[in-house]
């Protein structure tokens, strides 16, 4: 995406539609971005991290920080460009965040408004609005956070390569040569998390994706390892607040969205 150098407000809209199975190159921006998935599933990566966006959610990326995106079921994006310095408060980390119905309505309306708006009148004041929006975004755990250290690395490369393996802690530990208790302490760490919530996340969001491009919650869930789609189903609700049907293949309204609870 290349943003025109001549432009000099702090905050725009702008409007992508994007197809299954897009992927957007390694890339970086001079702006901030708050994408918002209208629709489909957005994943976002970066040296830190993944971060994955549900229909009606958003995703937070700072000015300078290198990122992909791969684009699962068919994406409806609306994507706001905001100056880092517009607001001295501004997220400093990427983040998957919850979208009110005010936020929300308020993107619409910007898409529709000139990148180069007049100062002092209702655009630019609803300009300002998102801005103080920005500011108050509810953070959902919807990551998988990378760690640095390299033997632990090699290792969570291994699990997103083989979600679906009976991984225990014991015998994650046992491939890499640590004992049970050096990996808690190094999962902990790195990423802030459990080797079981680390885990437990990586399913959730790689379901996510899946879901949105068609797969049926029962595939899903073999692929995943879970025992039966019940217990997948569980999980899934009990972190999202709603069951996975809800997210195969739809545009679910953003009325219908419920918070990821920390897991």
């Amino acid at each position: 995406m290349l943003v025109d150098p001549t432009l000099t407000r702090p905050v725009f809209a702008l409007a992508h539609d994007y197809r299954h199975g897009t992927r957007v190159a390694r890339h970086r921006h001079g702006y901030a971005q708050l994408l918002h998935a209208l629709s489909g599933v957005v994943t976002v990566n970066t040296d830190a991290g993944t971060w994955v966006v549900p229909p009606g959610r958003g995703v937070w990326v700072p000015a300078g920080i290198e990122h992909d995106l791969k684009i699962a079921g068919q994406v409806r994006m609306r994507t706001l460009l905001v100056d880092p310095l517009a607001r001295a408060d501004l997220p400093e980390g990427c983040r998957v965040v919850d979208i009110s119905p005010l936020l929300r309505e308020l993107i619409v309306t910007a898409v529709e408004i000139d990148h180069s708006y007049a100062l002092g009148g209702r655009d630019e004041r609803v300009m300002q609005l998102i801005l103080d929006e920005l500011r108050v975004l509810p953070i959902l755990a919807l990551d998988v956070p990378s760690p640095s250290d390299p033997v632990l690395a090699a290792l969570c490369r291994r699990l997103r390569e083989t979600p679906g393996e009976s991984w225990t802690r014991q015998a994650a530990a046992k491939s890499i040569g640590l004992s049970d208790k050096t990996l808690t302490r190094l999962f902990q760490r790195e990423t802030g998390l459990s080797f079981v919530q680390w885990l437990r996340r990586l399913r959730l969001l790689m379901a996510l994706d899946s879901l949105a491009a068609g797969h049926s919650v029962l595939e899903v869930a073999l692929d995943l390892g879970y025992e039966s789609p019940s217990a997948f189903s569980a999980m899934f609700r009990r972190t999202l607040g709603v069951p996975p049907s809800f997210y195969v293949g739809t545009d679910p309204a953003h009325g219908a969205n419920s918070p990821a609870r920390q897991t």
